[in-house]
């Protein structure tokens, strides 16, 4: 193994590169639309139970893997079992991140058009407060054709590639720790301006209804389904991300307080959003319920159009695409350094090197996904676009499989009181929890995922 693997250097670095691993575009950018399509407040009571009874166990377990395992997300396996095949299901999330990886570098780049729209004032050239239904379809045909342009989605995609090779080259310490550092608290301070302003505008009250009051009717598997889902997308499971993050981990880290801080955190950013979008969508009387506005265009679409009806339109939405430009910095870094320890560890590569490696071909593949929204539409997998098709096959398949894979492993393979000993560092810790999350572990997390991989493949 190469000599330049690092590890965090503090408890606050640890706690806010996880933070950063887990918080990003799944919080900011898919979590408003989901609660949008899936009832609102009935979603966000499924979506809390699920990080806190299967999120937390499921992301003890990876990384307790990680750290005992301390190396990449296949080495790990390799490393505490050597003579068997289970380093096969660390296979399966390194495929799953590197997939993610390529239509996020494309969805990142539309943050970066967007906060350079909102700094000169492009993204409002040619708006005229009208007709609601004109003003939402010049924002509409605005996103559409970007989109669906060649040249510009492309152009900030690279840009994305670019700034996610410059933080990775600098490596664990001086690149991924150090940004985290700062990027989590500015981000945690661009979201409570926004929802102290949201919460402040004229029938407030109304949104706040329709994401804090659940209709208990609108729960079907259907509304559970997702929310786990988005559960385990927005904590990062079975990407990868945990188990490369934890094997940088000091030796004494407390993986249960870790594991609480980083789902707190990821819950807290999430119900933000919420109190953010939603009453700012009834305030402004876009659509005649909140259920009408648009899903996962909801940042791209009904944002702008809400800023466009605040005074200090350009700061408004500077800061708060700044705001999403880094969450999706924060994003694309940690599912990218799954791919970098996997070829450094296993091809005894330089950072450098890895580093190169892994991100030209993510060059080609965030092309065609980009290419298959608009100006290529024969890019076509199973007849969707390439980058609905990448979105579905690792939401649907690889990351519940992947989850699943390290949560047997974990609870059946190892040794039974290897979580015990990882949550109490070998006994120098209390550890009172260890039995439960054993169990959640070993019982309810592989029967839940694999109902859903179930249902998701038949249904």
């Amino acid at each position: 193994m190469t000599t330049d693997k690092g590890t965090f250097s503090s408890k606050l670095g640890v706690i806010a590169a996880t933070v950063g691993s887990a918080i990003g575009l799944g919080n900011i950018w898919r979590f408003p639309g989901e609660a949008q399509a899936n009832g609102g407040a009935a979603f966000l009571f499924i979506y809390i139970l699920c990080v806190f009874i299967l999120g937390i166990p499921v992301m003890l377990a990876e990384l307790s893997l990680g750290r005992a395992g301390g190396s990449d997300s296949v080495g790990n396996f390799k490393n505490l079992t050597p003579k068997n095949h289970w380093w096969l299901a660390g296979i399966i999330g390194l495929l799953a991140s590197y997939l993610i990886l390529s239509f996020y570098m494309v969805v990142a780049g539309w943050t970066i058009e967007y906060l350079w729209d909102s700094v000169t004032g492009d993204l409002f050239k040619g708006y005229v407060a009208g007709e609601l239904n004109e003003e939402r379809n010049f924002f509409a045909t605005k996103m559409t054709d970007y989109v669906a342009s060649c040249w510009n989605p492309l152009i900030w995609t690279y840009v994305m590639i670019a700034l996610n090779l410059g933080v990775l080259l600098l490596g664990v310490r001086k690149g991924i720790e150090k940004m985290s550092n700062i990027l989590m608290p500015l981000m945690f301070v661009l979201l409570v301006i926004f929802c102290v302003v949201s919460l402040t505008l004229p029938n407030a009250s109304e949104g706040l209804s329709f994401f804090l009051k659940p209709d208990f009717s609108k729960i079907d598997i259907n509304v559970i389904i997702n929310a786990l889902g988005q559960a385990f997308f927005s904590l990062s499971l079975g990407m990868g991300i945990l188990v490369t993050y934890s094997a940088y981990y000091p030796k004494e880290t407390n993986l249960t307080n870790t594991a609480v801080s980083v789902s707190l955190c990821d819950f807290a950013m999430a119900f933000l959003m919420g109190l953010i979008i939603f009453p700012a969508v009834r305030s402004f009387g876009i659509g005649q319920s909140v259920e009408e506005t648009e899903g996962t265009t909801l940042v791209f679409v009904t944002l702008p159009e809400i800023f466009a009806h605040m005074g200090a339109t350009r700061l408004w939405s500077s800061l708060f695409f700044l705001l999403l430009a880094v969450a999706a910095i924060t994003s694309t870094i940690s599912i990218a350094e799954v791919s970098v320890a996997f070829v450094r560890d296993r091809m005894k590569m330089s950072r450098t090197k890895a580093c190169l490696l892994v991100m030209l071909p993510i060059i080609v593949t965030s092309t065609l996904c980009s290419l298959s929204l608009g100006t290529v539409p024969g890019l076509r997998i199973g007849g969707m676009a390439v980058f609905d098709f990448l979105d579905v096959f690792t939401t649907n398949l690889l990351l519940p499989l992947s989850s699943l894979a390290i949560c047997v492993y974990v609870g059946w393979v190892l040794p039974r009181n290897f979580i015990y000993n990882e949550l109490s560092n070998y006994g120098t810790l209390p550890a009172k929890a260890a039995p439960l999350i054993a169990v959640l572990i070993r019982y309810l997390a592989p029967v839940l995922i694999t109902l859903i991989l179930l249902f998701k493949l038949f249904s």
